[in-house]
């Protein structure tokens, strides 16, 4: 994939990715104390001092990622976060049967969003992010503008003005 079509894939896996995390941590804020008691209930040390900062990552980290900002550090923290929460709370080795079945299948799933953050940590998040916004001057600027801006202009062969020096090299045909 080349030029927009690219760049508009990586806004597209931003969005999801996000959307995955962005609306459970909204409720999550809205009930820290029952987020909290959620996790004193699986057997996670200091409950309310980690539901603040889960909150937290997952508030602000899907928003950073939505903007493309610091994509290395945001992809590598938010795939630690969402494989450390899967082991958490979705422990299907306590559980037998369909429950079994249950949480590992959401243990994987989430397995599998923190696999699509090292890999929005690892290519970043495309022309369509926060830097490529004012770098182009508030608009993604389209391929042929790029191109035209990394290509030096050449000089047609005839409008060439020359000043002493060598006389080019020109091929014997």
């Amino acid at each position: 994939m080349f030029g927009s079509a690219q760049n508009g894939v990586l806004l597209a896996a931003r969005l999801l990715m996000a959307s995955a995390l962005l609306p459970t941590g909204i409720a999550r804020a809205l009930n820290v104390s029952g987020f909290a008691v959620t996790l004193a209930g699986a057997g996670c040390p200091a409950p309310n001092a980690v539901a603040t900062a889960a909150v937290i990552v997952q508030v602000f980290g899907p928003l950073a990622v939505i903007l493309g900002v610091m994509p290395r550090i945001t992809g590598l923290v938010m795939a630690a976060f969402v494989a450390g929460m899967a082991a958490l709370l979705h422990p299907f080795w306590l559980h037998v049967g369909a429950a079994a079945v249950t949480e590992r299948s959401f243990l994987l799933a989430d397995l599998g969003l923190a696999g699509a953050f090292l890999m929005y940590a690892m290519t970043g998040p495309g022309a369509w992010g926060w830097q490529g916004f004012f770098r182009t001057g508030g608009a993604p600027a389209p391929a042929s503008v790029k191109a035209a801006q990394k290509a030096p202009a050449r000089p047609r062969s005839g409008s060439v003005k020359r000043t002493g020096g060598r006389a080019p090299a020109r091929a014997a045909a």
